[in-house]
This record gives structure tokens, C-alpha cells and sequence, in this order.
């Protein structure tokens, strides 16, 4: 497919920047100042059950991790405080825990405001500010799936011309875990959109996410994601 550079004036006039959705970005990222930048924060992969397998990847590469937090429980309540208030919102009076993370931020924005773009813009200034560069984006349809990665490939050169990087986005399928490799063992931005459903479904097909896979070197997807 190709480009024309009329083409890419029209992407950069329609992803100009607004300053509500500069603010609205920098507000999340406030929630996390005094974090310690760490960039190129590694682990090892488990490499699976490798006899027999074709399948080359996951061998002894080291992957690519988000650091955990360098900040305090408490400096990040006063954080999330100090940005409430500062829009007029009733501070939070404790931390929201939940069995599947111990910190859940719930981030609201009006319809028609562009959230996508929001979100997307927020993983790119959490990169810069704090050096974290996985992200997984959960929808609840194919629709809003789709429309998500189509945000990710309208806006690839409108943020590379701002951050200078571009991110890899890529939509889970359970038929090609090699995606799930690369986005363990990518340095880079990745991001992982997947449908609510492969959480929930009990068909198995969706539920490919929980099993050891042959293709896959018996390793099962969720624990290279969770990883």
C-alpha cells in the first residue's frame, strides 16, 4: 500500500494536538511522579518444553518487563489526591485493590472527547516519563477491537513525529502465539488488544489463552503475559 505525502499532512492536521488531552494525559502520568525511570527492565523467559518443537522463538532471549513501582503505596495515594483536587474531584480516601491487581485507577472521559487517542497518547508518556512499555488493551467487542487497532495505525507517524518512537500494536489470536513472543521479547512500546471474551468464554478456541500449547512450546499464553 502506499502513501503520499497529501496523505500524511491530512494525518497530521486530524491528530492535531489539543491541549485538554495534553492535560487530560499529564494527569495520569502526575499519578506516578517521583517514579524511578527504568528502561530495558529484563527477565528471563521460561523456554518451555523444547523437544520436538519447531517453533524457535522463546528459546534463551531475555524478555521485557514493566519495573514495579519505586514509589510508596502512600506517595501514590497523594499523587492520585493532588490531581483530584486539582480538578475539583472528591479525593480518594484509600487505594482501590482488587484479587487482580493492587492498584486500579479508573480514568473517565466524556464521549466524543477521543478516549482512544487519550489512552494510546498515555502509553507513550508513561514510556518517556517512566520507561514502561507493555500495555494490554482489553475491549469488550470485535467492533471496538478493530476500530482500536485502526486508531493505532492512523496514528503511528502523528506519535512518532511527537515521541520519536513508534508502537508495535497487535490483536490477540490465539492461533499465532508467536505475536505473544514478540511482545514479551520486543524492547520497544507493545500492546496487546484482546477481547474481554478470551478471559470468559468457556469455548476453546477463546480459552486457548489457559492452556499449555503445543505450538507454543507447552507454555501457556497467560503466563507469558502475566510475566
Amino acid at each position: 500500500m502506499a502513501f503520499d505525502t497529501t496523505g500524511q499532512r491530512e494525518t497530521r492536521q486530524r491528530f492535531k494536538t489539543m491541549a485538554y488531552q495534553t492535560e487530560a494525559v499529564a494527569a495520569v502520568a502526575r499519578c506516578f511522579e517521583g517514579q524511578q525511570f527504568t528502561e530495558g527492565y529484563t527477565y528471563r523467559i521460561d523456554p518451555g518444553l523444547q523437544t520436538g518443537v519447531q517453533y524457535e522463538a522463546l528459546d534463551e532471549n531475555d524478555g521485557f518487563m514493566n519495573a514495579g513501582l519505586t514509589i510508596s503505596e502512600e506517595k501514590l495515594l497523594d499523587n492520585i489526591q493532588t490531581v483530584q483536587s486539582a480538578r475539583g474531584l472528591v479525593p480518594d480516601t484509600k487505594l482501590v485493590k482488587s484479587k487482580a491487581a493492587p492498584i486500579n485507577l479508573d480514568i473517565e472521559m466524556e464521549t466524543g472527547t477521543g478516549k482512544t487517542y487519550c489512552y494510546i497518547k498515555t502509553m507513550f508518556e508513561l514510556n518517556q516519563t517512566y520507561g514502561w512499555s507493555k500495555f494490554i488493551i482489553v475491549v469488550p467487542s470485535i467492533a471496538i477491537r478493530e476500530g482500536v487497532k485502526k486508531t493505532f495505525e492512523d496514528t503511528a507517524d502523528h506519535f512518532m513525529e511527537a515521541y520519536g518512537k513508534r508502537a508495535r500494536a497487535f490483536v490477540y489470536n490465539s492461533a499465532h502465539p508467536h505475536n505473544i513472543e514478540q511482545f514479551s521479547s520486543d524492547a520497544g512500546i507493545n500492546v496487546m488488544i484482546i477481547n474481554i471474551q478470551a478471559f470468559n468464554s468457556s469455548g476453546k478456541d477463546q480459552r486457548r489463552i489457559f492452556m499449555a500449547l503445543d505450538s507454543f512450546q507447552s507454555l501457556k499464553p497467560i503466563d507469558v503475559i502475566s510475566a
